[in-house]
């Protein structure tokens, strides 16, 4: 019995693990999961910058988005861009914002908000949702490029990339998006 190693098939193990790991990797990243960085304040303190997470491609191929999800989309005015902003309007609503507070169609009473930075200022709108579109909004409302100032307003369903699902790093921040 030889305890010599065969250099040369050892090697061709490894190489053959490290491309079915790399082309899983890519399949995932790809089919699976969105591997984002948070590149701005705008979703403080749910998110802040240089955070890393991952957000579920799938999430949306069998349920609707929900009011309050955390999503990554095409941005509307620059489709080569990637956002990251929480739902606030669904298809076929009006969203008004008056004094800082958010009111969909109309409400006595603005939505709960307990995951905004600090109060927001001003007042925009109304703003009518299209179908299959969304009204999204940074958690930093004092501090966000959202559906309030762009030229196209809303998200397009199909332009929906993945659902925030986990903040991977830095460990100290670590945890399910809410």
């Amino acid at each position: 019995m030889s305890n010599k190693v065969d250099y040369k098939e050892e090697a061709k193990w490894w190489a053959k693990a490290g491309a079915f790991a790399l082309g899983a990797t890519i399949f995932i990243n790809g089919a699976v999961v969105v591997n984002a960085k948070v590149p701005s304040s705008s979703m403080e303190n749910t998110l802040v910058p240089g955070d890393r997470f991952f957000a579920n491609r799938l999430a949306y191929k069998t349920e609707n988005p929900k009011r309050f999800d955390v999503i990554v989309f095409k941005y509307p005015d620059d489709e080569s861009k990637l956002f990251i902003k929480r739902i606030i309007g669904l298809p076929g609503e009006k969203v008004e914002v008056v004094d800082g507070k958010v009111y969909i169609d109309g409400s006595d009473f603005p939505l709960e908000e307990s995951y905004i930075k600090e109060p927001m200022e001003g007042s925009f709108g109304p703003y009518e949702v299209p179908e299959d579109c969304y009204f999204v909004m940074g958690d930093n409302r004092n501090n966000s490029n959202d559906s309030r100032m762009w030229e196209n307003s809303s998200v397009h369903r199909d332009k929906i990339v993945g659902k925030g699902l986990i903040i991977y790093w830095p460990p100290s921040h670590a945890g399910t998006i809410d």
